[in-house]
């Protein structure tokens, strides 16, 4: 049987029936062949209207469920040659994030992302997926290289947050963020990212300042995960279908919103039933926004992405193509 989330539960109870009836079959019971079939039929339907109504928290769980894909799921699917490269040759190796240089589409590009892991052994040894300082140090130092030999990055975003343990915070966590955003916003090559499962608060954003950003349709992107949320708001975690709601956290509402630039869908129960369906689906959306970006000049590219950023959003009634001009004193 599959692993079922909560919300899963009305599919879990129809798929126990047929397996009962299957044994009955089995056993030489010639009536249950049409209760099954008439079973099978419920169950595709029941499906479909559930995956058709989704909520925001819903699709949360399916974000987070332990069998998604990972970045390492894409990287060996889609790409080949890949060599890893560790440490941020200040501090050590995080390992909540990996990255180097793999061939794609004949293309040598820089393939860097948030890496959670599947079993509690690996999620344990990856740290849940939050990387520490020298994490993001490391994934800016492979961007820096790529920029260096001209080569398109590639990032995937899969993370909780940041680790907001002491000695993250000692080793300079808010800095090493910062310093991603700034000089990915500098960065003289093509920057695609796709979030393929949770892409959480500064952790996330560390790896996404791009020219183009793409999310698989059941993902999440947000400044705070919905408990966060629910804790800081009403100090009551059953609120957190609400909160969920209000942040505006799936890719439908962000790309309403111009925070992101694509969806990619997913086939029917989410991207941890067909893998390799889903690494085919991103290697497309990837080769697609690869062949627009690839002629463009440095400072074209550089133009193109201050303008996207600009866009989104807007403060005190001003536009957010327009930069505010203080008024002189």
């Amino acid at each position: 049987m599959r692993d079922y989330l909560e919300f899963e539960q009305p599919l879990r109870e129809i798929e126990e029936k047929i397996e009962k009836l299957s044994a009955a079959a089995a056993g030489g019971k010639t009536s249950a062949q049409n209760d099954i079939r008439k079973l099978r039929a419920k169950f595709a339907q029941v499906e479909y209207e559930l995956y058709q109504n989704l909520t925001p928290w819903q699709r949360t769980q399916l974000a987070r469920h332990s069998q998604r894909p990972s970045t390492l799921d894409y990287i060996n699917e889609l790409s080949r040659d890949f060599l890893e490269l560790h440490g941020d040759r200040t501090f050590g190796d995080d390992r909540a994030i990996v990255g180097g240089f793999a061939r794609f589409n004949d293309r040598t590009v820089m393939m860097i992302g948030h890496q959670k892991g599947k079993t509690l052994k690996e999620r344990m040894q990856r740290n849940f997926g939050m990387p520490n300082p020298e994490g993001y140090r490391k994934a800016l130092r492979l961007m820096r290289m790529a920029e260096k030999f001209n080569r398109p990055i590639i990032t995937f975003i899969d993370t909780p947050g940041a680790y907001p343990g002491i000695g993250a915070e000692e080793r300079g966590q808010a800095e090493a963020i910062a310093r991603n955003l700034l000089v990915m916003s500098r960065l003289t090559v093509p920057i695609i990212s796709v979030v393929i499962g949770e892409g959480g608060s500064g952790g996330a954003l560390a790896l996404g300042v791009s020219d183009r950003v793409l999310m698989l349709e059941h993902s999440v992107y947000s400044v705070i995960s919905p408990e966060g949320c629910a804790a800081i708001l009403w100090d009551n975690p059953a609120k957190v279908i609400d909160a969920a709601s209000a942040l505006k956290i799936t890719a439908k509402d962000l790309l309403d919103l111009g925070v992101i630039d694509d969806i990619v869908p997913e086939p029917l129960g989410g991207a941890h039933r067909e893998p390799k369906a889903v690494c085919t689906l991103v290697g497309k959306a990837l080769t697609n926004q690869l062949f627009d970006l690839t002629d463009l000049s440095a400072e074209q590219l550089l133009t193109r992405r201050e303008q996207k950023y600009r866009k989104i959003g807007a403060v005190g009634g001003l536009s957010p193509a327009e930069p505010h001009e203080p008024s002189p004193s």
